[in-house]
């Protein structure tokens, strides 16, 4: 647990839409690999926004992904899949996806940023009192 920051959250929504953007150029260069991998970053950098406007920092990828849900009451399963992809053809080479895949890839980060982004806009000073006591509670075990 760390002090929230908007400012923080800010930078990392803008980093997000990087990321983003990177995975669009790297998708229309034809290098479907390494925007599979932006596609996702683009949707962990929204969760970290979320994060850190409640006042968490988490560099454990798995970790933010289960407080997504856990926390937040918000589906994982999009950003779960995409980072399973990530890591499937960012560290291995026997892994092969078509251009269909990484353009769904790319629509399903646009749509979870857009959701993340709406959430993180409706929080008010009550809701960060309440999120950061079930982020404490789940924190004790």
């Amino acid at each position: 647990m760390v002090e929230p920051s908007k400012e923080i959250s800010i930078a990392y929504t803008q980093k997000s839409h990087k990321s983003l953007s990177s995975a669009k150029i790297l998708y229309k260069a034809g290098n479907i690999d390494d925007s599979v991998a932006m596609a996702y970053y683009a949707m962990y950098h929204a969760l970290l926004s979320l994060l850190f406007l409640i006042g968490i920092k988490c560099e454990n990828h798995s970790a933010a992904i289960i407080m997504l849900k856990s926390i937040f009451g918000i589906d994982s399963s999009a950003i779960s899949s995409a980072k399973a992809e990530r890591v499937d053809k960012q560290y291995y080479v026997d892994f092969s996806v078509s251009r269909g895949e990484v353009g769904e890839a790319i629509r399903s980060a646009e749509d979870f940023i857009a959701d993340i982004t709406d959430f993180t806009q409706k929080i008010n000073n009550p809701d960060v009192a309440r999120y950061q006591s079930i982020a404490e509670e789940l924190i004790k075990g």
